[in-house]
């Protein structure tokens, strides 16, 4: 991949390996007149999440469960055809790639602490209801005879 830009960082110093991305292209639909049909400008790029020695073992394990809905026979497949040079869809699918198994690498969330509802607060919430109901309450015709 001549010129493109330095390694793609998936977290920390863990990066995308290029020797185990396979890259195939096709000709991308929409306009670009003489153009569009003589180039293969849209990307497909794929990477092998369930044979590679690149993630640690936790990682690997962590996005093979989360990106499961995404995976063929291990392997994550993305797509990129929205530029008209070939250059930039690589470029593109690359990015993608990494943003996809940086979130699906990802630690899971702290367990959130339950907490109680502070007693004056509930009192002041009642007192007001309490206070809208006497205020609808006089608004009613019973008292005017």
């Amino acid at each position: 991949m001549d010129g493109m830009s330095g390694p793609h960082v998936i977290r920390g110093s863990v990066s995308l390996p290029e020797a185990e991305l396979v890259w195939r292209f096709s000709r991308s639909s929409g306009p670009g007149g003489q153009h569009v049909n003589t180039t293969d400008t849209a990307v497909e790029l794929r990477f092998d999440l369930a044979r590679t020695e690149a993630l640690p073992e936790v990682w690997k394990r962590r996005a093979l469960e989360r990106l499961a809905g995404r995976l063929t026979d291990g392997v994550v497949t993305v797509r990129a055809s929205e530029h008209r040079s070939q250059w930039r869809n690589r470029e593109t699918a690359t990015v993608r790639l990494a943003a996809l198994l940086a979130e699906a690498t990802a630690p899971p969330p702290a367990p959130r602490r339950a907490t109680r509802i502070p007693r004056g607060i509930n009192e002041r919430r009642l007192r007001e209801k309490k206070q809208r109901s006497e205020t609808k309450r006089g608004r009613s015709a019973r008292g005017w005879g």
